[in-house]
């Protein structure tokens, strides 16, 4: 019974046909909802020369630290332009309590690029804390002020910033086919990296976020897939007897964890990510062992299994071992995920007749129920643990949600395309 309806649960959405990356139109509406403890108030002030872009600067950067909670944006409406650290009336801002202030200016170049230059200043100390230029093309902008949001919440909150990331999702479209979608991390600019009649599930960047592993029914069976962002070209890398699924990337990624039936059951098993050599068999049982997910340091899984009656989480060590089980709140919890830290896990945990994406410090065993939602799932940590994104279900329709580490800030993704699923936050990389 668990089977059964534990695969109705992972297969909700899916399909494939390979395509070049072609730019979707839509693009996502963000509601949120919540505050940080302690918001941080800053005041970004319009670049010189952006007015005229097609993409401008400023509104990007206070949308993305808007919507991390963290930041109250002080309303720059009637000032005169200010653009250089000599321009800044500091009284002005103290008085409507900006403790920062953001100043930079869009300059063109001979060859069709942009040189985009950004000061972050501190308004009480009247000193400059970040400085940077960046060129880039007319293209590039919505990246670079995704960049620069990165600098700013770096500087001030003390962690690297997630702004210049990117996630993955599944979105089911009229006509019975299905999309996988990469977009930037606030859901702008989504690109088709593959669609098809047939069902997709479980993407999963590697660490270096050039490739996704998938699960594709292309073939009218499970098989595992590695396909790069970059040229789109794919490979098989999990296509056995049986049902393959549940790619999982190890930290180094050059290793998947994947889950087999080819000797019947359900049993996860290490293969390598370039399809080569024999799959390793990571445990054997007789129960169901599904949805591994690799700690940051390599050392350990994290993995969905019934072999305690009803499916829990348990953590077993790579080079073997007993399981230990890591879940005992209620009956059903599923789909861990590492965060970033290796402090905590994420996991959907169902509570009377709803699902809802929960957290777990592996040292006091604490649990916190972060959503309120009635069928929440695939839950994914952003790259630096301060939100974990997931999919939601408003009106027996699958959208994409967001909610902090701390349960404080909630965020609501929604997008006129279809019915979104299984989505996966991306890692931070450089560019």
């Amino acid at each position: 019974m668990f089977l059964k309806n534990f695969l109705k649960f992972m297969l909700r959405v899916v399909s494939v046909s390979l395509l070049l990356p072609a730019l979707a139109q839509a693009a996502m509406t963000i509601d949120i909802v919540g505050s940080g403890a302690n918001q941080i108030p800053i005041a970004v002030l319009q670049f010189r020369d952006e007015s005229g872009l097609k993409q401008p600067i400023t509104p990007v950067i206070g949308a993305d630290l808007a919507r991390s909670g963290l930041f109250k944006l002080v309303d720059a409406s009637g000032v005169k332009p200010q653009h250089e650290p000599g321009d800044i009336d500091y009284a002005q801002w103290r008085a409507r309590t900006a403790d920062a202030v953001v100043i930079g200016s869009v300059i063109p170049q001979a060859d069709g690029r942009y040189e985009v230059r950004f000061r972050l200043m501190d308004a009480a100390r009247q000193t400059q804390l970040a400085g940077f230029s960046y060129s880039a093309s007319a293209a590039q902008l919505r990246l670079t002020a995704h960049k620069i949001a990165d600098v700013i919440y770096e500087k001030l909150i003390g962690e690297k910033g997630a702004f210049a990331t990117r996630i993955a999702y599944v979105v089911r479209l009229p006509g019975k086919r299905f999309a996988l979608h990469v977009a930037d991390a606030d859901g702008y600019g989504p690109q088709t990296i593959l669609s098809s009649n047939e069902p997709i599930i479980s993407p999963t960047w590697s660490p270096d976020g050039t490739r996704l592993a998938y699960v594709s029914f292309e073939q009218r069976k499970p098989v595992v897939y590695v396909q790069s962002v970059v040229t789109g070209a794919r490979q098989a890398v999990a296509n056995f007897f049986g049902s393959n699924s549940a790619p999982a990337w190890s930290p180094d990624g050059r290793r998947l964890a994947v889950v087999l039936s080819k000797d019947g059951g359900s049993q996860m098993n290490i293969i390598n990510a370039d399809g080569s050599g024999q799959p390793q068999r990571i445990a054997s049982s007789s129960s169901i062992d599904t949805e591994p997910n690799f700690s940051p340091d390599g050392s350990a899984i994290l993995f969905t299994s019934d072999r305690g009656g009803s499916p829990q989480i348990y953590r077993i060590a790579i080079s073997g071992g007993q399981p230990q089980r890591m879940t005992f709140e209620g009956t059903y919890n599923v789909s861990p995920r590492h965060s970033p830290d290796g402090k905590s896990f994420t996991f959907i945990q169902r509570n009377g007749g709803r699902f809802n994406v929960a957290v777990q410090d592996f040292a006091s065993r604490q649990v916190q129920v972060l959503t309120e939602g009635g069928v929440d799932e695939s839950p994914s940590f952003a790259p630096n643990g301060r939100m974990i994104l997931y999919a939601s279900e408003v009106r027996g329709r699958g959208i994409l949600a967001a909610v902090s580490s701390d349960g404080r800030v909630k965020q609501r993704f929604t997008e006129d395309a279809g019915d979104i699923r299984e989505p996966a936050w991306g890692p931070i990389v450089s560019q």
